[in-house]
């Protein structure tokens, strides 16, 4: 059986029906279609999906600092997992990174979800914090992992107050 490729581009208004049904299907606390607008129009926040067959498949959504980039969301669709979906769209994201300028890739992952964080892990993600009771929607933790580029300078972990 022949895959389909997966094709990925920016994210666009008419995406948001198959993105929030893919974060709905994700997600035990899902970001509602007003956080996605909200976080979209923000300056710095970049929207991405991939789509198989001319079917989205999986988003991120990252913002672009300074020095780093922060992936803020991201998810694939049930079906699609263990594709290499996901894969993909941190490789592309990690291609952007240059040692002189943005160097490093930030995100949080809630201390629950184990599977994403063997997934991070696999793609040369290490969990550098421990964020006491971060998320709005419960008490829960995050762990926030850290992917450097080659080249870039280790430096300590960003603290947050709880």
């Amino acid at each position: 059986m022949v895959r389909p490729a997966v094709h990925v581009r920016w994210m666009i208004r008419r995406d948001l029906v198959e993105v929030l049904d893919i974060e709905h299907e994700a997600f035990e606390f899902p970001w509602s279609e007003d956080d996605f607008i909200r976080c979209l129009r923000q300056r710095n926040c970049i929207g991405m999906v991939a789509e198989m067959a001319e079917s989205v498949v999986a988003f991120m959504i990252y913002e672009l600092h300074r020095s780093r980039l922060h992936v803020v969301n991201l998810a694939v669709r049930r079906s699609h997992r263990r594709l290499g979906v996901g894969t993909l769209l941190l490789d592309r994201l990690a291609a952007k990174l240059a040692p002189d300028r943005r160097d490093r890739i930030l995100l949080e992952v809630r201390e629950r979800n184990l599977p994403a964080q063997l997934f991070f892990r696999s793609l040369g993600y290490r969990a550098i914090a421990v964020l006491k009771d971060f998320y709005q929607d419960s008490t829960e933790d995050a762990y926030l992992m850290q992917y450097l580029s080659s080249g870039a300078v280790v430096e300590a972990a960003p603290r947050r107050a709880a």
